[in-house]
Protein backbone atom coordinates (compact mmCIF):
# COMPACT_ATOMS: atom_id res chain seq x y z
CA UNK A 1 0.00 0.00 0.00
CA UNK A 2 1.34 3.42 -0.98
CA UNK A 3 2.08 5.76 1.90
CA UNK A 4 3.37 9.21 2.81
CA UNK A 5 6.25 9.59 5.25
CA UNK A 6 5.54 12.11 8.00
CA UNK A 7 7.11 13.06 11.32
CA UNK A 8 5.52 11.68 14.49
CA UNK A 9 5.19 13.43 17.86
CA UNK A 10 8.11 11.42 19.22
CA UNK A 11 10.37 12.58 16.39
CA UNK A 12 10.38 9.28 14.50
CA UNK A 13 9.16 8.89 10.93
CA UNK A 14 5.80 7.26 10.36
CA UNK A 15 4.22 5.95 7.16
CA UNK A 16 0.64 7.18 6.73
CA UNK A 17 -1.42 5.35 4.08
CA UNK A 18 -2.10 7.55 1.07
CA UNK A 19 -5.76 6.58 1.32
CA UNK A 20 -5.85 8.32 4.72
CA UNK A 21 -4.10 11.38 3.31
CA UNK A 22 -6.52 11.53 0.39
CA UNK A 23 -9.50 11.18 2.71
CA UNK A 24 -8.15 14.01 4.84
CA UNK A 25 -7.67 16.24 1.78
CA UNK A 26 -11.27 15.51 0.79
CA UNK A 27 -12.50 16.84 4.13
CA UNK A 28 -10.97 20.26 3.53
CA UNK A 29 -12.57 23.22 1.81
CA UNK A 30 -9.05 24.59 1.64
CA UNK A 31 -6.06 22.82 0.10
CA UNK A 32 -3.63 20.22 1.35
CA UNK A 33 -0.18 21.17 0.10
CA UNK A 34 2.77 18.77 -0.07
CA UNK A 35 6.39 18.91 -1.25
CA UNK A 36 5.44 18.04 -4.82
CA UNK A 37 3.09 21.00 -5.22
CA UNK A 38 4.35 24.08 -7.09
CA UNK A 39 3.36 26.43 -4.25
CA UNK A 40 4.98 24.34 -1.51
CA UNK A 41 7.97 26.64 -0.97
CA UNK A 42 5.72 29.67 -0.74
CA UNK A 43 3.36 27.89 1.65
CA UNK A 44 6.16 26.79 4.01
CA UNK A 45 7.95 30.15 4.12
CA UNK A 46 7.55 32.34 7.20
CA UNK A 47 8.57 35.89 8.08
CA UNK A 48 11.95 35.00 9.62
CA UNK A 49 14.47 34.30 6.86
CA UNK A 50 16.52 32.22 9.30
CA UNK A 51 13.80 29.54 9.35
CA UNK A 52 13.96 26.91 6.60
CA UNK A 53 11.75 23.98 7.60
CA UNK A 54 10.12 21.42 5.33
CA UNK A 55 6.74 20.18 6.56
CA UNK A 56 5.35 16.89 5.31
CA UNK A 57 1.92 18.44 4.71
CA UNK A 58 0.39 21.91 5.01
CA UNK A 59 -3.37 22.20 5.53
CA UNK A 60 -4.42 25.60 4.17
CA UNK A 61 -7.55 26.03 6.25
CA UNK A 62 -10.46 28.25 5.22
CA UNK A 63 -12.58 27.84 8.35
CA UNK A 64 -13.13 26.05 11.63
CA UNK A 65 -14.30 22.83 9.97
CA UNK A 66 -10.95 22.54 8.16
CA UNK A 67 -9.06 23.10 11.41
CA UNK A 68 -11.12 20.41 13.17
CA UNK A 69 -10.36 17.94 10.37
CA UNK A 70 -6.63 18.75 10.49
CA UNK A 71 -6.36 18.36 14.26
CA UNK A 72 -8.23 15.04 14.15
CA UNK A 73 -5.93 13.77 11.39
CA UNK A 74 -2.83 14.75 13.37
CA UNK A 75 -4.20 13.18 16.55
CA UNK A 76 -5.21 9.94 14.83
CA UNK A 77 -1.71 9.46 13.43
CA UNK A 78 0.13 11.10 16.36
CA UNK A 79 1.83 13.56 14.03
CA UNK A 80 4.08 16.46 14.88
CA UNK A 81 1.82 19.49 14.57
CA UNK A 82 2.59 23.19 14.03
CA UNK A 83 0.02 25.97 13.93
CA UNK A 84 0.53 28.98 11.70
CA UNK A 85 -1.46 32.17 12.18
CA UNK A 86 0.26 35.17 10.64
CA UNK A 87 3.56 33.30 10.31
CA UNK A 88 5.49 36.04 12.13
CA UNK A 89 6.62 33.99 15.17
CA UNK A 90 10.32 34.80 15.41
CA UNK A 91 11.23 31.35 16.81
CA UNK A 92 9.92 29.60 13.69
CA UNK A 93 7.40 27.49 15.62
CA UNK A 94 4.75 28.14 12.97
CA UNK A 95 6.29 25.41 10.81
CA UNK A 96 7.97 22.07 11.46
CA UNK A 97 10.11 19.53 9.66
CA UNK A 98 8.21 16.48 8.43
CA UNK A 99 4.99 17.07 10.32
CA UNK A 100 1.65 18.73 9.61
CA UNK A 101 1.17 22.50 9.57
CA UNK A 102 -2.31 23.80 10.32
CA UNK A 103 -2.17 27.01 8.31
CA UNK A 104 -4.76 29.66 9.24
CA UNK A 105 -3.36 32.34 6.93
CA UNK A 106 -6.34 32.14 4.51
CA UNK A 107 -8.68 32.95 7.44
CA UNK A 108 -8.56 36.77 7.37
CA UNK A 109 -12.10 37.95 8.09
CA UNK A 110 -12.51 40.96 10.42
CA UNK A 111 -15.86 42.30 11.65
CA UNK A 112 -16.18 45.50 13.69
CA UNK A 113 -19.18 46.21 15.91
CA UNK A 114 -18.78 49.96 16.48
CA UNK A 115 -21.80 50.22 18.77
CA UNK A 116 -20.46 47.58 21.15
CA UNK A 117 -16.83 48.62 20.72
CA UNK A 118 -15.77 45.10 19.78
CA UNK A 119 -13.93 43.44 16.91
CA UNK A 120 -14.04 39.80 15.79
CA UNK A 121 -11.03 38.55 13.83
CA UNK A 122 -10.12 35.13 12.45
CA UNK A 123 -6.88 33.37 13.33
CA UNK A 124 -4.98 34.31 10.17
CA UNK A 125 -5.52 38.05 10.54
CA UNK A 126 -2.49 40.32 10.82
CA UNK A 127 -2.28 43.60 12.69
CA UNK A 128 -2.53 45.60 9.48
CA UNK A 129 -5.77 43.84 8.54
CA UNK A 130 -7.24 44.49 11.98
CA UNK A 131 -6.21 48.16 12.05
CA UNK A 132 -7.56 48.79 8.55
CA UNK A 133 -11.05 47.72 9.56
CA UNK A 134 -11.16 49.12 13.09
CA UNK A 135 -9.79 52.55 12.18
CA UNK A 136 -12.66 53.01 9.74
CA UNK A 137 -14.76 53.40 12.89
CA UNK A 138 -12.20 55.36 14.93
CA UNK A 139 -11.33 52.30 17.00
CA UNK A 140 -8.21 50.27 17.72
CA UNK A 141 -7.41 47.03 19.50
CA UNK A 142 -4.14 47.15 21.49
CA UNK A 143 -1.69 45.20 19.35
CA UNK A 144 1.99 45.14 18.44
CA UNK A 145 4.03 47.65 16.43
CA UNK A 146 4.74 45.83 13.13
CA UNK A 147 1.70 45.51 10.87
CA UNK A 148 2.67 42.11 9.41
CA UNK A 149 2.57 40.46 12.85
CA UNK A 150 -0.20 37.88 13.23
CA UNK A 151 -2.71 38.75 15.93
CA UNK A 152 -3.03 35.14 17.11
CA UNK A 153 0.45 34.38 18.40
CA UNK A 154 0.89 37.97 19.61
CA UNK A 155 -2.29 37.88 21.70
CA UNK A 156 -1.82 34.39 23.10
CA UNK A 157 1.67 35.33 24.35
CA UNK A 158 0.68 38.71 25.79
CA UNK A 159 0.99 41.47 23.21
CA UNK A 160 2.84 44.77 23.80
CA UNK A 161 2.33 47.88 21.70
CA UNK A 162 1.75 51.61 21.64
CA UNK A 163 -1.56 51.37 23.52
CA UNK A 164 -0.46 48.99 26.29
CA UNK A 165 0.01 51.44 29.15
CA UNK A 166 -3.38 53.02 28.54
CA UNK A 167 -5.50 50.00 27.58
CA UNK A 168 -3.49 46.92 28.58
CA UNK A 169 -1.92 44.05 26.68
CA UNK A 170 -3.55 42.41 23.67
CA UNK A 171 -4.49 39.43 25.84
CA UNK A 172 -6.13 41.74 28.40
CA UNK A 173 -8.51 42.90 25.66
CA UNK A 174 -9.47 39.37 24.60
CA UNK A 175 -13.15 38.92 25.44
CA UNK A 176 -13.76 35.44 24.02
CA UNK A 177 -12.44 33.00 21.44
CA UNK A 178 -13.41 30.02 19.29
CA UNK A 179 -10.98 27.17 19.94
CA UNK A 180 -10.40 23.73 18.42
CA UNK A 181 -8.95 21.55 21.17
CA UNK A 182 -6.63 18.55 20.80
CA UNK A 183 -9.51 16.10 20.41
CA UNK A 184 -10.85 18.06 17.43
CA UNK A 185 -13.78 19.62 19.31
CA UNK A 186 -14.94 23.22 19.01
CA UNK A 187 -15.03 25.07 22.34
CA UNK A 188 -16.09 28.62 23.11
CA UNK A 189 -13.74 30.30 25.59
CA UNK A 190 -15.44 33.21 27.29
CA UNK A 191 -17.49 34.50 30.19
CA UNK A 192 -20.98 33.52 28.99
CA UNK A 193 -23.10 30.89 30.74
CA UNK A 194 -22.16 28.21 28.19
CA UNK A 195 -18.55 29.35 27.72
CA UNK A 196 -15.36 27.89 29.14
CA UNK A 197 -13.97 30.50 31.54
CA UNK A 198 -10.88 28.44 32.47
CA UNK A 199 -9.88 28.23 28.83
CA UNK A 200 -10.24 31.99 28.40
CA UNK A 201 -7.97 32.49 31.42
CA UNK A 202 -5.36 30.18 29.86
CA UNK A 203 -5.49 31.92 26.47
CA UNK A 204 -4.72 35.28 28.07
CA UNK A 205 -0.98 34.79 27.93
CA UNK A 206 -0.63 31.00 28.03
CA UNK A 207 0.11 30.72 24.33
CA UNK A 208 -0.90 28.05 21.84
CA UNK A 209 -0.72 25.22 24.36
CA UNK A 210 -4.45 24.61 24.63
CA UNK A 211 -5.81 24.51 21.10
CA UNK A 212 -6.08 26.29 17.77
CA UNK A 213 -7.88 29.63 18.10
CA UNK A 214 -9.91 30.12 14.94
CA UNK A 215 -11.41 33.49 15.92
CA UNK A 216 -10.89 36.16 18.57
CA UNK A 217 -13.31 38.70 20.02
CA UNK A 218 -11.58 41.85 21.25
CA UNK A 219 -12.48 45.00 23.10
CA UNK A 220 -11.64 48.05 20.97
CA UNK A 221 -10.97 51.63 22.08
CA UNK A 222 -11.43 55.09 20.52
CA UNK A 223 -8.09 56.12 19.00
CA UNK A 224 -7.08 58.31 16.09
CA UNK A 225 -7.23 59.09 13.33
CA UNK A 226 -4.03 60.85 14.52
CA UNK A 227 -1.78 60.47 17.54
CA UNK A 228 1.31 62.42 18.56
CA UNK A 229 4.62 60.58 18.12
CA UNK A 230 7.92 61.55 19.71
CA UNK A 231 10.90 60.37 17.64
CA UNK A 232 14.20 61.74 18.92
CA UNK A 233 17.69 60.55 17.94
CA UNK A 234 20.81 60.97 20.11
CA UNK A 235 24.43 60.30 19.17
CA UNK A 236 25.96 57.10 20.53
CA UNK A 237 28.51 59.15 22.48
CA UNK A 238 25.58 60.65 24.44
CA UNK A 239 23.58 57.42 24.69
CA UNK A 240 24.04 56.98 28.44
CA UNK A 241 22.90 60.51 29.22
CA UNK A 242 19.96 60.17 26.83
CA UNK A 243 18.78 56.88 28.37
CA UNK A 244 18.93 58.38 31.86
CA UNK A 245 16.79 61.24 30.65
CA UNK A 246 14.31 58.86 29.01
CA UNK A 247 14.09 56.92 32.27
CA UNK A 248 13.32 60.07 34.24
CA UNK A 249 10.69 61.07 31.70
CA UNK A 250 8.75 57.80 31.61
CA UNK A 251 8.78 57.41 35.37
CA UNK A 252 6.65 60.54 35.69
CA UNK A 253 4.69 60.30 32.42
CA UNK A 254 0.94 59.61 32.40
CA UNK A 255 -0.21 56.18 31.30
CA UNK A 256 -1.36 57.57 27.95
CA UNK A 257 2.35 57.58 27.07
CA UNK A 258 4.13 54.46 25.84
CA UNK A 259 7.88 54.93 25.59
CA UNK A 260 10.36 52.73 23.74
CA UNK A 261 14.06 53.46 24.25
CA UNK A 262 16.15 51.91 21.48
CA UNK A 263 19.90 51.42 21.20
CA UNK A 264 20.57 50.95 17.52
CA UNK A 265 22.74 52.06 14.65
CA UNK A 266 21.29 55.11 12.93
CA UNK A 267 18.90 54.31 10.09
CA UNK A 268 19.75 56.01 6.78
CA UNK A 269 16.89 58.51 6.94
CA UNK A 270 17.19 61.87 5.21
CA UNK A 271 16.26 63.67 8.45
CA UNK A 272 19.21 62.12 10.34
CA UNK A 273 22.66 63.61 9.59
CA UNK A 274 24.64 61.22 7.41
CA UNK A 275 27.50 60.96 9.92
CA UNK A 276 25.14 59.04 12.23
CA UNK A 277 23.96 56.57 9.60
CA UNK A 278 24.85 53.02 10.70
CA UNK A 279 26.64 54.45 13.74
CA UNK A 280 25.60 53.77 17.36
CA UNK A 281 22.65 55.91 18.42
CA UNK A 282 20.00 56.06 21.13
CA UNK A 283 16.43 56.69 20.01
CA UNK A 284 13.31 57.48 21.98
CA UNK A 285 10.03 56.52 20.37
CA UNK A 286 7.10 57.71 22.45
CA UNK A 287 3.41 57.73 21.59
CA UNK A 288 0.61 59.60 23.33
CA UNK A 289 -2.58 57.51 23.10
CA UNK A 290 -5.02 60.42 23.11
CA UNK A 291 -5.53 63.91 21.72
CA UNK A 292 -2.51 64.86 19.55
CA UNK A 293 -2.42 68.44 20.84
CA UNK A 294 -2.21 67.21 24.42
CA UNK A 295 0.37 64.67 23.28
CA UNK A 296 2.61 67.41 21.91
CA UNK A 297 2.55 69.13 25.30
CA UNK A 298 3.12 65.95 27.33
CA UNK A 299 5.97 64.69 25.13
CA UNK A 300 7.79 68.04 24.95
CA UNK A 301 10.09 67.19 27.91
CA UNK A 302 11.18 63.99 26.17
CA UNK A 303 12.17 66.01 23.11
CA UNK A 304 14.25 68.35 25.29
CA UNK A 305 16.48 65.63 26.74
CA UNK A 306 20.17 66.32 26.04
CA UNK A 307 21.24 67.53 22.60
CA UNK A 308 19.54 65.32 20.02
CA UNK A 309 20.98 65.08 16.53
CA UNK A 310 17.52 64.73 14.98
CA UNK A 311 13.91 65.26 16.06
CA UNK A 312 11.31 63.72 13.77
CA UNK A 313 8.41 64.18 16.21
CA UNK A 314 4.93 65.22 15.17
CA UNK A 315 1.34 64.12 14.68
CA UNK A 316 0.90 60.92 12.67
CA UNK A 317 -2.04 58.90 11.48
CA UNK A 318 -2.47 55.88 13.71
CA UNK A 319 -2.49 53.61 10.65
CA UNK A 320 0.85 55.08 9.54
CA UNK A 321 2.27 54.67 13.05
CA UNK A 322 1.36 50.99 12.99
CA UNK A 323 3.28 50.59 9.69
CA UNK A 324 6.14 52.88 10.71
CA UNK A 325 8.55 50.10 11.75
CA UNK A 326 7.64 47.65 8.97
CA UNK A 327 10.55 48.74 6.78
CA UNK A 328 12.99 47.72 9.51
CA UNK A 329 11.53 44.19 9.79
CA UNK A 330 11.05 43.02 6.19
CA UNK A 331 9.51 39.59 5.70
CA UNK A 332 11.94 36.85 4.55
CA UNK A 333 14.71 39.32 3.72
CA UNK A 334 16.48 39.28 7.09
CA UNK A 335 17.43 36.69 9.66
CA UNK A 336 16.09 37.24 13.17
CA UNK A 337 16.88 35.94 16.65
CA UNK A 338 15.34 37.60 19.70
CA UNK A 339 15.41 37.06 23.45
CA UNK A 340 14.07 39.09 26.35
CA UNK A 341 14.14 39.89 30.07
CA UNK A 342 11.68 41.60 32.38
CA UNK A 343 13.71 44.03 34.46
CA UNK A 344 13.32 45.04 38.09
CA UNK A 345 14.80 48.48 37.34
CA UNK A 346 16.50 50.52 34.60
CA UNK A 347 19.63 51.19 36.63
CA UNK A 348 22.73 53.21 35.70
CA UNK A 349 24.82 50.02 35.66
CA UNK A 350 22.38 48.39 33.25
CA UNK A 351 22.39 51.45 31.00
CA UNK A 352 26.20 51.38 30.82
CA UNK A 353 26.15 47.68 30.01
CA UNK A 354 23.60 48.08 27.22
CA UNK A 355 25.40 51.04 25.66
CA UNK A 356 28.59 48.96 25.52
CA UNK A 357 26.72 45.99 24.03
CA UNK A 358 25.24 48.14 21.29
CA UNK A 359 28.74 49.11 20.22
CA UNK A 360 29.78 45.48 19.76
CA UNK A 361 26.86 44.13 17.73
CA UNK A 362 27.91 42.23 14.59
CA UNK A 363 24.99 43.77 12.66
CA UNK A 364 24.03 47.45 12.48
CA UNK A 365 20.40 46.33 12.09
CA UNK A 366 20.24 44.81 15.58
CA UNK A 367 18.66 46.59 18.54
CA UNK A 368 18.38 46.66 22.31
CA UNK A 369 14.90 47.89 23.20
CA UNK A 370 13.51 49.00 26.55
CA UNK A 371 9.70 48.90 26.72
CA UNK A 372 8.08 50.81 29.55
CA UNK A 373 5.38 48.92 31.42
CA UNK A 374 3.10 50.04 34.25
CA UNK A 375 -0.24 51.74 33.76
CA UNK A 376 -3.04 49.42 32.64
CA UNK A 377 -0.56 46.57 32.20
CA UNK A 378 0.17 46.27 35.91
CA UNK A 379 -3.41 46.71 37.09
CA UNK A 380 -4.27 43.09 36.22
CA UNK A 381 -3.46 40.83 39.15
CA UNK A 382 -1.02 37.95 38.64
CA UNK A 383 -3.68 35.29 39.19
CA UNK A 384 -6.26 36.93 36.91
CA UNK A 385 -4.64 35.85 33.64
CA UNK A 386 -2.16 33.22 32.56
CA UNK A 387 0.27 36.00 31.63
CA UNK A 388 1.14 36.29 35.30
CA UNK A 389 3.24 38.85 37.13
CA UNK A 390 3.12 42.40 35.73
CA UNK A 391 5.19 44.17 38.38
CA UNK A 392 8.34 44.66 36.27
CA UNK A 393 8.64 48.30 35.20
CA UNK A 394 10.51 47.46 31.97
CA UNK A 395 10.88 44.79 29.33
CA UNK A 396 14.22 44.46 27.53
CA UNK A 397 14.22 42.94 24.04
CA UNK A 398 17.58 41.83 22.63
CA UNK A 399 17.06 41.63 18.88
CA UNK A 400 19.61 40.40 16.35
CA UNK A 401 18.59 41.26 12.79
CA UNK A 402 21.07 40.49 10.02
CA UNK A 403 21.38 39.63 6.34
CA UNK A 404 23.88 36.85 5.59
CA UNK A 405 23.84 33.17 6.62
CA UNK A 406 27.60 33.28 7.21
CA UNK A 407 26.96 35.74 10.06
CA UNK A 408 24.54 33.46 11.92
CA UNK A 409 26.94 32.29 14.61
CA UNK A 410 28.17 35.76 15.51
CA UNK A 411 24.67 37.21 15.81
CA UNK A 412 23.29 34.31 17.84
CA UNK A 413 26.25 34.64 20.19
CA UNK A 414 25.72 38.41 20.58
CA UNK A 415 22.12 37.91 21.70
CA UNK A 416 22.95 35.05 24.07
CA UNK A 417 25.82 36.92 25.68
CA UNK A 418 23.80 40.09 26.17
CA UNK A 419 20.88 38.06 27.53
CA UNK A 420 23.18 36.38 30.04
CA UNK A 421 24.83 39.69 31.00
CA UNK A 422 21.54 41.31 32.03
CA UNK A 423 20.29 38.34 34.06
CA UNK A 424 21.30 40.03 37.33
CA UNK A 425 18.96 42.94 36.54
CA UNK A 426 16.06 40.64 35.70
CA UNK A 427 12.98 39.51 37.63
CA UNK A 428 13.60 36.00 36.28
CA UNK A 429 10.75 36.22 33.80
CA UNK A 430 10.92 36.49 30.02
CA UNK A 431 8.45 37.53 27.33
CA UNK A 432 7.36 34.31 25.66
CA UNK A 433 6.91 35.99 22.26
CA UNK A 434 10.67 36.74 22.18
CA UNK A 435 11.98 33.31 23.27
CA UNK A 436 15.03 32.64 21.11
CA UNK A 437 14.44 29.05 20.03
CA UNK A 438 12.89 27.99 23.37
CA UNK A 439 16.30 26.58 24.30
CA UNK A 440 16.05 27.74 27.91
CA UNK A 441 14.47 24.84 29.80
CA UNK A 442 13.55 27.12 32.71
CA UNK A 443 11.76 29.75 30.62
CA UNK A 444 8.23 28.44 31.15
CA UNK A 445 8.38 27.71 34.88
CA UNK A 446 10.21 30.92 35.70
CA UNK A 447 7.96 33.05 33.53
CA UNK A 448 4.59 31.74 34.67
CA UNK A 449 5.65 31.36 38.30
CA UNK A 450 2.64 30.76 40.57
CA UNK A 451 0.38 30.28 37.53
CA UNK A 452 2.40 27.35 36.18
CA UNK A 453 0.67 24.65 38.20
CA UNK A 454 -2.80 25.75 37.08
CA UNK A 455 -1.62 25.96 33.48
CA UNK A 456 -0.19 22.43 33.64
CA UNK A 457 -3.51 21.15 35.03
CA UNK A 458 -5.44 22.87 32.24
CA UNK A 459 -3.00 21.47 29.70
CA UNK A 460 -3.81 17.98 30.99
CA UNK A 461 -7.53 18.71 30.60
CA UNK A 462 -7.38 20.10 27.06
CA UNK A 463 -4.30 18.40 25.58
CA UNK A 464 -3.16 15.38 27.63
CA UNK A 465 -1.04 14.00 24.74
CA UNK A 466 0.74 17.36 24.32
CA UNK A 467 -0.23 17.60 20.67
CA UNK A 468 0.30 21.37 20.81
CA UNK A 469 3.95 21.32 21.84
CA UNK A 470 5.70 23.56 19.31
CA UNK A 471 5.49 26.68 21.47
CA UNK A 472 6.67 27.77 24.92
CA UNK A 473 5.48 24.36 25.94
CA UNK A 474 3.64 23.66 29.17
CA UNK A 475 3.72 19.87 29.68
CA UNK A 476 0.51 18.28 30.98
CA UNK A 477 0.43 17.77 34.73
CA UNK A 478 1.21 14.19 35.78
Amino acid sequence: MASTRLRALDGADVEVPDTDVEAFAGQLRGRLVGPADPDYDEARAVWNGLIDKRPGLIARCTGTADVMAAVRFARAHELLLAVRGGGHNVSGAAVCDGGLVVDLSPMKAVRVNPGAGTVRAQGGVRIGDLDHESQAFGLAVPMGVVSETGIAGLTLGGGFGWLSRRFGLSCDNLLSADVVTADGRWVRAGTGPDDDLDLLWALRGGGGNFGVVTSFDFRAHPIGPEVYVGFVVHAGTAAGEALRGMRAFIEQAPEEVMSLAVLWHGPPLEEIPVEYHRKPVAIQLAVYAGDPAEGERVLRPARNIGNPVADLSGPMRYLDLQRFLDVDYPARQLRYYWKSRYLSAFSDDLIDLLVARNETTPSPLSTLEMWSMGGAVERVATQDSAFGDRSAPYLLAVEANWERPEDDAANLAWVREAHADVARFSTGREYVNFPGFYEDENLVRDTFGPNFRRLASLKKRYDPMNLFRLNHNIPPAP
